[in-house]
């Protein structure tokens, strides 16, 4: 029933600047769906920079329309916007003990094809951001391939797992029980992985708000920035752990993105 009600939401946001689109993907044990956002005036001659926007825990492809207007800034910015599920608890991450969760394989080998096939995307402008868990994942992912993404963000993101309030239940199913012992917890950690994009020219943008119980991992992430020399937009600011706070500090990503590809319309 799942498949069917999301096809018939293709079907219904086709004809318009959004699309919702399944795939059958071989390195999940279920289908990943995803919205896309595309500008108004999209034209199959053009090709667009896109945002993947990656969100938090317990949530789905469709919470982030809830917390912005995503198709207001498709058409500001000229940016395809996609919004893939990630299932809840996935964290952006292979599971090393899981061969049937492999979601970075699957966003990378899977996703990303299919996307720049259907959206005459720019390979050149592809950015990627997130909040929470999101901004884990979207961190995470373009440190790990620094090559196919120009720039990363994340608001509020978990960019140390050690901190996250589910260290002990959902990243332990993923990653084996919590302990100080066990390293895949500062393996899957990004802070941890900063200095792999050192002397690339690479460029960040981060935040977080100052009543975050993860502003702690934000300000450390900075720390690291600065001593490896890496190029970071920080934005620290009044502000907790909450939607409403993204909403707000999605904005900035969106216009530091734009700014990068050339498409700046404040």
């Amino acid at each position: 029933m799942k498949i069917v009600f999301a096809q018939l939401l293709f079907c219904c946001f086709y004809a318009s600047a959004q699309d919702v689109r399944i795939i059958n993907s071989a390195n999940l044990k279920c289908n990943d769906t995803v919205w896309v956002f595309k500008p108004s005036d999209f034209n199959t001659k053009k090709e667009y920079a896109a945002v993947f926007l990656l969100h938090g825990h317990s949530a789905n492809y469709a919470s982030w329309s809830k917390l912005a207007d995503l198709q207001k800034l498709s058409d500001k910015y000229q940016f395809i916007i996609i919004c893939p599920d990630g299932l809840k608890k996935s964290w952006y991450i292979n599971s090393p003990g899981n061969k049937g969760w492999q979601y970075e394989t699957f966003f990378m080998s899977e996703l990303i094809p299919q996307m720049k096939e259907a959206y005459h995307i720019d390979q050149g402008k592809m950015f990627i951001t997130g909040a929470s868990m999101g901004g884990h994942g979207a961190m995470w992912l373009f440190l790990r391939h620094p090559d196919v993404f120009l720039s990363a963000g994340s608001t509020s993101g978990v960019l140390n797992l050690r901190y996250s309030g589910f260290r002990k239940t959902t990243i332990a199913d993923i990653l084996g029980a919590y302990s100080d012992d066990n390293k895949a917890f500062d393996d899957y950690s990004v802070v941890n992985h900063l200095s792999e994009i050192a002397g690339l020219n690479k460029q960040l943008i981060f935040d977080s708000g100052t009543e975050d119980y993860l502003y702690i991992t934000s300000r450390k992430f900075r720390e690291k920035c600065d001593e490896l020399k890496i190029k970071a937009t920080y934005i620290a600011q009044p502000g907790g752990h909450t939607g409403g706070y993204w909403s707000k500090s999605i904005l900035a990503h969106f216009s530091f993105f734009a700014g990068l590809a050339g498409n700046k319309n404040d």
